[in-house]
């Protein structure tokens, strides 16, 4: 299926909003991401957006329709040569190949255009989908965090995965 990694802009807030409200997008998203998710949250969403350009964060744009977002959220001080990845996609285009290359391409784009040497994220365990798509980008498995999640009243481990520029470079060179 064809789609684009866009900058989100006002034209998406409606598509958004449909795509993003869904319980099974925000089950294995940080607390942050509402369910049930309105056109106010996709409006706050994108001032969050305009007032963090430090940060590369993309929609998924398949027939000009925003179905998903992918971002990096840069880390501050020692950190800040690494960004943390995150994204999600709506359950309609979820097994059609998007989600890894949408990843691919934002990674690539964040090691060609800045200093980031290292990206990583940290995926609920029962999210197994999440963890492919990482490991077919070239992520690693870094760790596995205990009890270190709570979502729902419930407990969850985490699996931290990390790709790093050199290997992201010679993987694409293959």
């Amino acid at each position: 299926m064809e789609f684009s990694l866009r900058e989100w802009g006002l034209q998406y807030v409606d598509s958004l909003a449909e795509s993003a409200n869904d319980r099974r997008v925000s089950q294995y998203l940080n607390d942050l991401f509402p369910y049930p998710y309105t056109v106010e949250d996709a409006q706050r969403f994108l001032s969050f957006v305009r007032n963090h350009p430090q940060d590369i964060c993309r929609a998924i744009v398949v027939e000009e329709r925003a179905v998903g977002c992918v971002g990096l959220t840069r880390g501050k001080f020692v950190k800040r040569l690494s960004a943390e990845i995150g994204y999600w996609l709506a359950p309609a285009y979820w097994n059609a190949g998007i989600m890894t290359k949408a990843v691919r391409q934002i990674c690539g784009e964040a090691f060609e255009r800045t200093d980031l040497v290292r990206i990583w994220a940290e995926v609920f365990a029962p999210n197994a989908a999440s963890v492919r798509v990482l490991e077919k980008c070239g992520f690693i498995r870094e760790g596995m965090l205990r009890n270190s999640v709570c979502k729902g009243g419930a407990l969850y481990d985490s699996i931290v995965l990390g790709l790093c520029k050199d290997r992201f470079s010679a993987d694409r060179a293959k």
